[in-house]
């Protein structure tokens, strides 16, 4: 509906011209503390760090995904989940990192599917987890060994490949 010619529009309700923005400043990484590498999970010079870690935006949603892995895990004779989903969150953050986004379930679902987690296994890989996962949920060092540890090949599988690939759990990183 049109306005009279009569009514007085106050200052505040006139139409004001639209602020225009100019074009995006590119981003570079010069604020302190900005971790610049050419790959993730290396120090700036290239060299594997200890404690660097594989940087990735939300991690800490892996563990809320965890719980949903809790009733499904096939677990053996001295295996604890709380153990078990503290490896795969690790892993699964390792994974998700090398994709550049945020965990999903599917990372949880292909760290588990790695330790044959979701479906019934032999005694061997039984004691071999067990020796690998034993307390892992109170050790930040040996989470990062085992996430380290994983093949990057092994961990771009999706979860059927990842339940296929043969488990290779070495012992002699664990404590």
């Amino acid at each position: 509906m049109t306005q009279p010619k009569y009514a007085p529009i106050p200052l505040e309700d006139e139409v004001r011209p639209a602020h225009k923005l100019g074009p995006a400043v590119p981003w570079r990484p010069d604020r302190p503390a900005e971790v610049v590498t050419s790959r993730p999970g290396r120090d700036p010079q290239g060299s594997p760090g200890r404690g660097q870690g594989t940087p990735g935006p939300d991690q800490g949603y892996a563990l809320r995904l965890a719980a949903r892995f809790a009733g499904r895990l096939e677990l053996g004779p001295g295996e604890h989940a709380e153990d078990v989903l503290a490896g795969a969150v690790a892993v699964a953050m390792r994974r998700a990192a090398l994709f550049g986004r945020a965990p999903v379930a599917t990372d949880l679902e292909v760290a588990l599917a790695l330790f044959r987690f979701l479906q019934p296994a032999d005694a061997a890989v039984q004691a071999a987890r067990r020796v690998r996962f034993a307390g892992i949920g109170h050790d930040e060092w040996r989470r990062r060994e085992l996430a380290n540890g994983v093949p990057e090949a092994a961990l771009r599988l999706d979860p059927a490949g990842a339940a296929a690939r043969p488990v290779d759990l070495p012992v002699a990183g664990a404590h």
